[in-house]
């Protein structure tokens, strides 16, 4: 049944405030908060029936469960003190350079993305490069802000390596040669741009500080050494369940489970302190964001969106990807890229789309939310890894870096993907 235009206009005005407080947090409240008071809102007015509601919710739940899953590994990782010991051998790889220690989390932060996802990279990795320049005496700052770009930046060079290429292409998911065969070059330029430029913009505090050659190395306990071999597994059924056009919410979830369950048993230790450490407000938080796109959907906004892209496409199969890449990419740091996935997906999928556009669109879902903190889900858990370090960043002081570092990648990414 199509909305009144009041209706729609009101709709488009509670997901607007919800976001709005998403992205600023008024009075300090979580993300999650705002996210599902939008999603209330919206059945609370009659605007979204609360069975749609519970429908749109219940669309997230491979997504619920990919989360679960890397944040239980990443918990306990911490606990277990993998942490500690990966960040070692990290300052004893630097030998003493600020540089080369910022080129090494560079690395692992591609590797992670590409094999575990960028959501991995938040969880896991973030904890982990904290650890590494606490111990080396370094200002974390500058290898904290790789974690988060490069888990955007490298996030499209295999189909796990976002949760959002999964929604954005759905059943319609190119085999993985064919991906390759159409990203590897966009991914490439979005690597090492990404990399180039946020290497220049922190070189001052770089170049300004000195850090230890060496530190002790912590010895790795039976629990550490299960559950590196864990993530080993994640990363291995990943990319098996990629080939194989599975899900991979479930695999992650069983393989964080077994792992914790396997590894607490081992020691003796109560599951409670590992469940108190995961960030359980991030599932109310993707779950909100899923409901208010399914209010968006019930606006008819999606039959627009097909019109004026086919529209465009008729005109210039150039000029649409271009547009469409750049649109989607400004609208992701607006809305978030996770329910702006999900719409490009249903966009797509209405619609039989030149590659060209398709793979612009997905770089615009990926690679855009570099330019803000409330760009995509990793982003956001990166934020929630710092504030459990006690450590906080501005919106305002990301988004003045995201603007030197992303539109330059993007555009290269999009010029690959398009000629």
């Amino acid at each position: 049944m199509p909305f009144a235009p009041h209706d729609a206009a009101f709709t488009w005005g509670i997901i607007a405030l919800s976001t709005t407080g998403v992205i600023i947090r008024p009075f300090r409240l979580p993300e999650a908060v705002w996210a599902l008071l939008g999603a209330a809102a919206l059945v609370a007015f009659g605007l979204l029936p609360w069975r749609d509601a519970i429908e749109g919710a219940r669309k997230g739940v491979d997504v619920y469960l990919f989360l679960i899953g890397m944040m239980l590994i990443a918990e306990l990782a911490r606990r277990e003190g993998l942490f500690d010991y990966l960040a070692a051998l990290a300052v004893e790889h630097a030998r003493g350079s600020p540089q080369r220690l910022f080129l090494l989390v560079y690395l692992v932060g591609t590797l992670v993305t590409v094999l575990l996802s960028n959501d991995a990279t938040a969880i896991v990795l973030t904890p982990a490069v904290y650890a590494a320049t606490r111990a080396a005496g370094a200002k974390p700052l500058p290898y904290l802000f790789v974690c988060a770009f490069i888990a955007n930046a490298a996030s499209f060079v295999l189909p796990i390596s976002n949760p959002a290429n999964l929604v954005v292409f759905g059943a319609r998911m190119p085999p993985l040669f064919e991906w390759l065969r159409q990203f590897a070059l966009p991914s490439l330029a979005s690597i090492l741009l990404t990399y180039a430029l946020l290497r220049l913009t922190q070189r001052r505090a770089l170049k300004e500080e000195s850090i230890e050659r060496s530190v002790p190395r912590p010895k790795l306990s039976r629990g550490g050494r299960l559950t590196a071999y864990g993530i080993v597994a994640i990363g291995v059924v990943l990319v098996t369940a990629s080939a194989l056009d599975v899900q991979l919410g479930l695999p992650t979830f069983l393989c964080g489970t077994i792992t914790a369950a396997a590894v607490l048993f081992l020691s003796g230790q109560s599951p409670r302190p590992v469940l108190k450490g995961v960030s359980w407000s991030v599932l109310p938080l993707v779950a909100g964001l899923f409901v208010m796109v399914e209010a968006l959907a019930r606006t008819g906004v999606i039959g627009h969106l097909s019109e004026m892209l086919q529209g465009a496409v008729a005109q210039s199969v150039p000029g649409a990807a271009w547009s469409v890449g750049l649109a989607t990419a400004i609208v992701d740091n607006i809305a978030n890229n996770l329910p702006v996935g999900l719409i490009a997906g249903s966009v797509a999928a209405s619609d039989h789309l030149p590659p060209q556009v398709v793979s612009a669109i997905l770089i615009g879902v990926d690679l855009g939310p570099n330019l803000s903190v409330t760009g995509s889900l990793a982003t956001i858990l990166w934020l929630v890894a710092l504030r459990r370090e006690k450590l906080e960043v501005g919106a305002w002081h990301f988004l003045k870096l995201g603007l030197l570092v992303t539109p330059p990648a993007l555009i290269a990414a999009l010029a690959a993907a398009i000629w």
